[in-house]
């Protein structure tokens, strides 16, 4: 059997639970990779609710943050046996796990990011190799530490006719350019679904608006718009990162009291599929003009509403979802994490500098052996 089989796990700033993958980066199709088998495991709402606490100082936190790693391990140990189980393979045929853990605290100009996870739990609940902690040397390196996933979209989808764009919507939206024979490059561009999530379950219940049928029935507030479009974030020149420390509820009602606070919630929530749209769409304008097609992944993929907008952002470059090329739109980054563990226990580096801003090439990760 091949030892080309790698697990990716990620859960990330959506907060909605853990995507799991097994990978053959080695398959008989002669394709980079290949998905064997995936999962996914929602979060418990305590730990959902837990998680979204301690992205803010609160009472014992320390204590609270190491109670959720152990329970992040044994849900990230869970998937990772669901998505083995997805591909008909015994676990110890991985050659390893990618595990990202859950960021909560994300400063890299404070020298810092937090990730929750406990790779030893994980590794002494599956008996494979896990490789975690992937950002904190970019950023010891002078990194954002993130986005790491361009490396990793430059391997699956860079085409040497075309000048694509990959655009990754889950809790915080980002990007890589991926320009035929050119630097990669690639920086967050801002909230994708954390702000539009937040205000849907504040008004509607439930996690998030399926298909943005909610945001449909609203119509954007332009003074709404400009005065979120105004954030100092947005027309930072790259390398660029951020997360729930900067986008949050409170940034939301703020605005929202400046604006008068009398928006109905569906024109609202309509506002917040335009900001991502929009945001979106300035970057590539600004850092990817030449470019012709803009494959899309993540849960903001799956919303209708976010799509139709990104469309008419974006004319007249191509809009489609990764699964067009034959990639789930909710495994690109768990497969990417897959790819970041088997480049560190080959020795390889697994940032961009050009990306991240960090000195050099860095062979990122920490790995705990089975």
């Amino acid at each position: 059997m091949s030892r080309e089989r790698y697990a990716g796990v990620m859960s990330g700033t959506s907060l909605d639970g853990v995507d799991a993958v097994v990978a053959d980066f080695a398959p008989a199709s002669g394709r980079a990779c290949e998905t064997l088998g995936a999962a996914f495991l929602p979060f418990p709402e305590a730990l959902r609710d837990e998680l979204a606490a301690l992205q803010a100082s609160g009472a014992d936190e320390l204590a609270r943050a190491a109670d959720a790693s152990v329970a992040l391990a044994d849900l990230y140990a869970g998937a990772i046996r669901a998505a083995c189980a997805d591909a008909r393979m015994d676990v110890a045929a991985l050659s390893a796990a990618g595990v990202h853990g859950q960021t909560v605290r994300h400063r890299p100009e404070r020298g810092w990011t937090i990730q929750l996870n406990d790779a030893a739990r994980v590794a002494e609940r599956t008996g494979v190799a896990v490789v975690a902690d992937f950002r904190r040397r970019d950023i010891a390196a002078g990194g954002e530490g993130a986005p790491l996933v361009p490396a990793f979209h430059a391997a699956l989808f860079s085409d040497p006719r075309v000048h694509r764009v990959v655009v990754n919507i889950g809790g915080i939206a980002n990007l890589t350019d991926l320009p035929p024979g050119g630097v990669v490059r690639g920086f967050d561009t801002g909230p994708g679904n954390l702000l539009s999530d937040l205000w849907h379950a504040q008004h509607r219940g439930g996690p998030y608006d399926a298909e943005g049928a909610w945001a449909a029935s609203g119509q954007p507030v332009p003074s709404l718009l400009e005065a979120m479009l105004a954030d100092p974030f947005f027309s930072l020149v790259p390398p660029k990162s951020t997360g729930r420390d900067r986008f949050h509820s409170s940034w939301l009602d703020e605005h929202l009291a400046r604006s008068g606070g009398n928006a109905a919630p569906p024109d609202v929530q309509a506002t917040l599929v335009a900001l991502t749209a929009r945001t979106i769409g300035r970057a590539i304008r600004a850092h990817a003009s030449a470019s012709t097609e803009v494959l899309v992944c993540g849960g903001g993929a799956r919303n209708a509403t976010l799509m139709r907008a990104l469309v008419q952002e974006l004319a007249p470059r191509r809009v489609a979802p990764t699964s067009d090329l034959g990639v789930a739109v909710g495994h690109v980054e768990a497969l990417a994490f897959a790819w970041l563990a088997r480049e560190t226990l080959a020795g390889r580096p697994g940032n961009l500098p050009a990306v991240t801003g960090a000195k050099g090439a860095r062979v990122l990760g920490a790995v705990h052996h089975a």
